[in-house]
Protein backbone atom coordinates (compact mmCIF):
# COMPACT_ATOMS: atom_id res chain seq x y z
CA UNK A 1 0.00 0.00 0.00
CA UNK A 2 1.22 3.29 -0.83
CA UNK A 3 1.84 5.44 1.62
CA UNK A 4 1.51 9.65 1.13
CA UNK A 5 4.82 11.24 0.93
CA UNK A 6 5.27 14.35 2.94
CA UNK A 7 6.41 17.53 0.14
CA UNK A 8 5.33 15.22 -2.82
CA UNK A 9 3.67 17.67 -4.88
CA UNK A 10 6.59 20.57 -4.00
CA UNK A 11 9.05 17.75 -4.91
CA UNK A 12 7.35 18.42 -8.64
CA UNK A 13 8.31 22.23 -8.74
CA UNK A 14 10.37 23.49 -11.75
CA UNK A 15 12.09 26.34 -10.50
CA UNK A 16 10.22 28.53 -12.52
CA UNK A 17 7.22 27.52 -10.20
CA UNK A 18 9.14 28.94 -7.18
CA UNK A 19 8.92 32.32 -8.72
CA UNK A 20 5.34 32.39 -9.68
CA UNK A 21 5.23 31.88 -5.73
CA UNK A 22 6.88 34.44 -5.15
CA UNK A 23 4.69 36.67 -7.37
CA UNK A 24 1.19 35.41 -5.02
CA UNK A 25 3.46 36.07 -2.13
CA UNK A 26 3.96 39.40 -3.10
CA UNK A 27 0.08 39.79 -3.58
CA UNK A 28 -1.03 38.82 -0.23
CA UNK A 29 1.63 40.61 1.32
CA UNK A 30 0.15 43.66 -0.61
CA UNK A 31 -3.40 42.10 0.67
CA UNK A 32 -1.78 42.78 4.21
CA UNK A 33 -0.61 46.30 3.54
CA UNK A 34 -4.08 47.46 2.34
CA UNK A 35 -5.91 45.95 5.58
CA UNK A 36 -3.39 47.85 7.42
CA UNK A 37 -4.04 51.23 5.85
CA UNK A 38 -7.53 50.46 6.44
CA UNK A 39 -6.81 50.08 10.03
CA UNK A 40 -4.90 52.76 10.88
CA UNK A 41 -4.99 54.91 7.64
CA UNK A 42 -1.10 55.73 6.86
CA UNK A 43 -1.19 56.16 3.45
CA UNK A 44 2.97 54.44 3.39
CA UNK A 45 0.75 51.09 3.42
CA UNK A 46 -0.78 52.12 0.25
CA UNK A 47 2.44 52.96 -1.11
CA UNK A 48 4.10 49.68 -0.01
CA UNK A 49 0.28 47.61 -1.59
CA UNK A 50 1.53 49.01 -5.06
CA UNK A 51 5.15 48.38 -4.30
CA UNK A 52 4.31 44.81 -3.99
CA UNK A 53 2.12 44.78 -6.99
CA UNK A 54 5.83 46.44 -8.78
CA UNK A 55 7.24 43.09 -7.36
CA UNK A 56 4.68 40.38 -8.34
CA UNK A 57 5.11 41.62 -11.63
CA UNK A 58 9.14 41.09 -11.86
CA UNK A 59 8.39 37.60 -10.40
CA UNK A 60 5.49 37.21 -12.79
CA UNK A 61 8.25 38.35 -15.75
CA UNK A 62 11.04 35.98 -14.45
CA UNK A 63 9.10 32.79 -14.14
CA UNK A 64 8.04 33.15 -17.57
CA UNK A 65 11.82 33.87 -18.78
CA UNK A 66 13.07 30.74 -16.52
CA UNK A 67 10.70 28.26 -17.86
CA UNK A 68 12.08 29.06 -21.37
CA UNK A 69 15.40 29.21 -20.90
CA UNK A 70 15.57 25.95 -19.03
CA UNK A 71 13.32 24.58 -21.51
CA UNK A 72 10.76 23.38 -18.42
CA UNK A 73 6.83 24.01 -17.81
CA UNK A 74 4.37 21.70 -16.99
CA UNK A 75 0.35 21.86 -16.63
CA UNK A 76 0.73 22.66 -13.05
CA UNK A 77 2.87 25.25 -13.69
CA UNK A 78 0.42 27.14 -16.18
CA UNK A 79 -2.57 26.84 -13.70
CA UNK A 80 -0.13 28.19 -10.50
CA UNK A 81 0.45 31.08 -12.87
CA UNK A 82 -2.92 31.86 -13.41
CA UNK A 83 -3.69 31.30 -9.86
CA UNK A 84 -0.96 33.69 -9.08
CA UNK A 85 -1.96 36.40 -11.30
CA UNK A 86 -5.61 36.47 -9.91
CA UNK A 87 -4.41 37.57 -6.72
CA UNK A 88 -2.03 40.03 -7.48
CA UNK A 89 -3.32 41.66 -10.79
CA UNK A 90 -7.22 41.03 -9.74
CA UNK A 91 -8.02 40.77 -6.33
CA UNK A 92 -5.16 43.17 -5.08
CA UNK A 93 -6.12 46.49 -7.84
CA UNK A 94 -9.46 46.06 -7.10
CA UNK A 95 -8.83 46.21 -2.92
CA UNK A 96 -6.44 48.76 -3.57
CA UNK A 97 -9.17 50.54 -5.20
CA UNK A 98 -11.72 49.92 -2.21
CA UNK A 99 -9.04 50.54 0.23
CA UNK A 100 -8.37 54.25 -1.83
CA UNK A 101 -11.79 55.12 -1.55
CA UNK A 102 -13.90 52.64 -4.23
CA UNK A 103 -16.37 51.97 -1.23
CA UNK A 104 -20.16 52.83 -2.50
CA UNK A 105 -22.67 49.86 -4.05
CA UNK A 106 -21.58 50.85 -7.60
CA UNK A 107 -18.39 51.51 -6.88
CA UNK A 108 -17.76 47.33 -5.66
CA UNK A 109 -20.05 45.78 -8.56
CA UNK A 110 -17.49 47.46 -11.19
CA UNK A 111 -14.35 46.14 -8.57
CA UNK A 112 -16.19 42.98 -8.82
CA UNK A 113 -16.83 42.89 -12.81
CA UNK A 114 -12.77 44.02 -12.69
CA UNK A 115 -11.92 40.71 -10.70
CA UNK A 116 -14.49 38.47 -12.92
CA UNK A 117 -13.32 39.76 -16.14
CA UNK A 118 -9.49 39.08 -14.79
CA UNK A 119 -10.51 35.22 -14.18
CA UNK A 120 -12.50 34.81 -17.25
CA UNK A 121 -9.66 36.50 -18.74
CA UNK A 122 -7.13 33.47 -17.55
CA UNK A 123 -9.31 30.51 -18.09
CA UNK A 124 -9.79 31.45 -21.72
CA UNK A 125 -6.18 31.94 -21.92
CA UNK A 126 -5.61 28.03 -20.01
CA UNK A 127 -7.83 26.49 -22.47
CA UNK A 128 -7.10 27.83 -25.76
CA UNK A 129 -3.32 28.02 -25.11
CA UNK A 130 -2.69 25.22 -27.47
CA UNK A 131 -4.63 26.32 -30.26
CA UNK A 132 -3.03 29.80 -30.28
CA UNK A 133 0.36 28.93 -30.23
CA UNK A 134 -0.44 27.14 -33.58
CA UNK A 135 1.03 24.52 -33.22
CA UNK A 136 4.37 25.91 -31.92
CA UNK A 137 5.70 25.76 -28.02
CA UNK A 138 5.18 29.61 -28.18
CA UNK A 139 1.52 31.11 -27.91
CA UNK A 140 1.62 33.94 -30.89
CA UNK A 141 -0.47 36.44 -29.35
CA UNK A 142 -2.88 37.21 -26.89
CA UNK A 143 -6.59 37.73 -27.29
CA UNK A 144 -7.37 40.47 -24.38
CA UNK A 145 -5.03 42.55 -22.69
CA UNK A 146 -3.34 40.08 -20.17
CA UNK A 147 -4.09 40.99 -16.60
CA UNK A 148 -0.90 41.87 -15.36
CA UNK A 149 -1.71 45.12 -17.48
CA UNK A 150 -3.79 46.18 -14.20
CA UNK A 151 -0.51 47.68 -13.23
CA UNK A 152 -1.37 50.32 -14.53
CA UNK A 153 -4.50 51.03 -12.41
CA UNK A 154 -2.60 50.82 -9.67
CA UNK A 155 0.30 53.13 -10.74
CA UNK A 156 -2.97 55.90 -11.18
CA UNK A 157 -4.18 55.09 -7.65
CA UNK A 158 -0.13 55.27 -6.41
CA UNK A 159 -0.36 58.81 -8.11
CA UNK A 160 -3.56 59.80 -6.37
CA UNK A 161 -2.30 58.83 -2.80
CA UNK A 162 0.56 60.93 -3.49
CA UNK A 163 -2.01 63.39 -4.13
CA UNK A 164 -3.89 62.92 -1.07
CA UNK A 165 -6.60 62.11 -3.34
CA UNK A 166 -8.07 59.36 -1.31
CA UNK A 167 -12.01 58.82 0.00
CA UNK A 168 -13.96 61.95 -0.61
CA UNK A 169 -10.87 64.03 -2.29
CA UNK A 170 -10.96 61.21 -4.77
CA UNK A 171 -10.23 62.63 -8.53
CA UNK A 172 -12.98 63.62 -10.30
CA UNK A 173 -15.60 63.36 -6.59
CA UNK A 174 -18.35 61.17 -6.83
CA UNK A 175 -22.43 60.64 -8.58
CA UNK A 176 -25.12 59.73 -6.89
CA UNK A 177 -27.62 57.07 -8.41
CA UNK A 178 -30.79 56.46 -6.74
CA UNK A 179 -28.42 56.39 -3.73
CA UNK A 180 -26.03 54.54 -4.81
CA UNK A 181 -22.54 55.67 -5.05
CA UNK A 182 -20.24 55.51 -7.91
CA UNK A 183 -16.73 57.63 -8.46
CA UNK A 184 -16.12 58.06 -11.74
CA UNK A 185 -12.51 57.20 -11.55
CA UNK A 186 -13.76 53.39 -10.51
CA UNK A 187 -14.61 53.00 -14.52
CA UNK A 188 -10.85 52.80 -14.99
CA UNK A 189 -11.36 49.32 -13.49
CA UNK A 190 -14.70 48.64 -16.00
CA UNK A 191 -12.27 49.71 -19.33
CA UNK A 192 -9.71 47.38 -17.94
CA UNK A 193 -11.67 44.73 -17.07
CA UNK A 194 -13.48 44.82 -20.53
CA UNK A 195 -10.40 45.24 -22.15
CA UNK A 196 -9.26 41.88 -21.23
CA UNK A 197 -12.56 39.50 -22.22
CA UNK A 198 -12.17 41.50 -25.38
CA UNK A 199 -11.13 39.67 -28.81
CA UNK A 200 -8.25 42.05 -29.73
CA UNK A 201 -5.26 40.53 -30.45
CA UNK A 202 -2.15 41.35 -28.77
CA UNK A 203 1.20 40.05 -29.96
CA UNK A 204 3.19 38.38 -27.50
CA UNK A 205 6.87 39.49 -27.19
Amino acid sequence: MNQPKPFAMIREFHLADWFTLGNAICGVGALFSMMTYLQVGDPRHVYYACALVVAALVFDVLDGRIARWRSKSSALGRELDSLADVISFGVVPAVIGYGCGMQGLIDRVVLGFFVACGVSRLARYNVTAEALSEGGDKVKYFEGTPIPTSLMLVVVLAAATGQDALGDEMWFGKLTLLHFTLHPLTLMFAVSGSLMISRIRIPKL
